[in-house]
């Protein structure tokens, strides 16, 4: 199977969807870097904190890719080569100065296709519009999303202070001081839908959230500590319910900044609450009748499509839900 298409037992998610090889054996041959920023095939994202240009093709929401004699300067990335051979780069710069302007609408509500209409092209980051982008797309820009917040906080050595230089097409820091070097990192987090003995699943609701958002629990892997023990530890601190037989699922990325999260499901073995209030203002269990209720008459959102934690709960429930938040 190709490496791009394989899904997990969640089906395709939004945001871990690709369409192109990384060439990671490619990063370290500068000349060849050299050749692929040269050819006027080759295309760019420019990212900015996190958004990119954002345009309406016709059918659906689509990146503005620059050629590369048009992109500005800045960090520069390799993001891959599609099977046509096309090569793609990103670029850390500000979106301001780049060409075709495009009104800002920078936030985290989900855009609709007669937004981008109207407005296009648009400043938007993955949450507005990760849903409405192609395979290619999607995984262009949340490989870009994710080097980009990576270099923005690791620009200085953690050994010795002095600044690092970006090398093998942004993948590598290297400090010229001590020679050591450093690798994007990602940050794994468990997130798991709790369904006790009568199939009722568990959702709960941040103390920064408001009224009716709720979703799935969620938290990092501690150091030392196994993806199944993260999953029962992080229940039970937040709700006080003991689960056992965590069930993987699926992963998808999540560059917010650089988290990597792994769905399970989990069975409960208790059921009352004993909520911790700094992560968790409510919790409830649901029916699948409950949750199809509480969505319809609007007491209920459910996080938006391109989550993960959606994804968990529509396959609790059998079948797609409505609700966003």
């Amino acid at each position: 199977m190709d490496i791009t298409t394989q899904e997990g037992l969640l089906g395709p998610l939004l945001l871990a969807r690709s369409a192109i090889d990384r060439s990671a054996m490619l990063r370290g041959d500068a000349e060849w870097l050299k050749r692929a920023w040269a050819d006027g095939a080759s295309r760019v994202v420019v990212v900015d904190d996190g958004q990119a240009l954002i345009r309406w093709n016709g059918e659906q929401a689509a990146l503005v890719l620059l050629p590369t004699a048009e992109a500005p300067e800045g960090e520069r990335y390799l993001l891959g080569v599609d099977a046509e051979g096309v090569v793609y780069f990103a670029v850390s710069a500000p979106l301001a100065g780049v060409a075709h302007g495009g009104s800002s609408s920078r936030g985290v509500t989900p855009l609709t296709p007669s937004a981008l209409r109207e407005r296009q092209p648009v400043v938007a980051g993955l949450r507005q519009v990760g849903s409405l982008l192609g395979d290619l797309d999607a995984g262009l820009l949340v490989y870009a999303v994710a080097l980009e917040a990576w270099h923005s906080s690791h620009e200085f050595c953690p050994r010795c202070g002095s600044r690092t230089e970006v090398r093998a097409g942004g993948h590598v820091r290297v400090c010229p001081n001590d020679g050591s070097q450093h690798f994007p990192r990602v940050d794994p987090a468990v997130i798991m839908l709790v369904h006790d003995e009568e199939d009722r699943c568990l959702l709960a609701r941040g103390p920064q959230w408001p009224e009716g958002r709720l979703s799935v629990l969620a938290g990092f892997v501690e150091p030392g500590e196994s993806l199944e023990h993260a999953v029962a530890r992080e229940v039970v601190e937040e709700v006080g319910v003991h689960v056992t037989d965590p069930r993987y699922l699926g992963s998808q990325p999540w560059p917010f900044p650089r988290s990597l999260m792994l769905g399970f499901f989990a069975r409960a073995t208790s059921t009352e609450f004993v909520l911790d209030p700094e992560e968790i203002a409510e919790a409830r269990w649901f029916s699948r009748a409950e949750l199809l209720a509480a969505l319809e008459s609007g007491e209920v959102r459910l996080p938006s499509e391109v989550s993960i934690a959606r994804r968990l709960i529509e396959t609790w429930y059998g079948g797609r839900l409505t609700g966003d938040w």
